[in-house]
């Protein structure tokens, strides 16, 4: 993976920094860039595509932080949609008026 996201990084033209918890193979790809000089469309499609790098291992686009918004869309990609169904069960019976981060916790 490590290697992926470097190729990914260069093919895009942008440099990525990675750490984490290789141990457990939590990683934290950052991606670095002078919004100046690069698109922030370009950013977010290489984020995108580090994403689907690690669902293509089957990893997961989180881990202790929660998905958060750059990687909300991409849980219809990471779970079935009977997990999706459940979720929204959950937050449904958790936050029946919808107040609880209107619109951004699931996709």
């Amino acid at each position: 993976m490590v290697r992926e996201i470097e190729a990914l990084g260069k093919a895009f033209g942008l440099v990525v920094v990675q750490f984490g918890h290789i141990g457990d193979g939590n990683l934290h790809p950052n991606i670095l860039f002078d919004p100046r000089r690069e698109s922030e469309e370009k950013v977010w499609e290489l984020a995108h595509e580090i994403a689907r790098v690690a669902l293509r291992h089957g990893g997961v686009l989180s881990g202790e932080h929660g998905i958060g918004l750059m990687k909300r869309d991409f849980m219809l990609e990471a779970v079935d949609p009977e997990t999706l169904g459940a979720l929204r069960r959950v937050k449904e019976a958790l936050d029946p008026l919808g107040l609880f981060n209107p619109g951004k916790v699931l996709p």
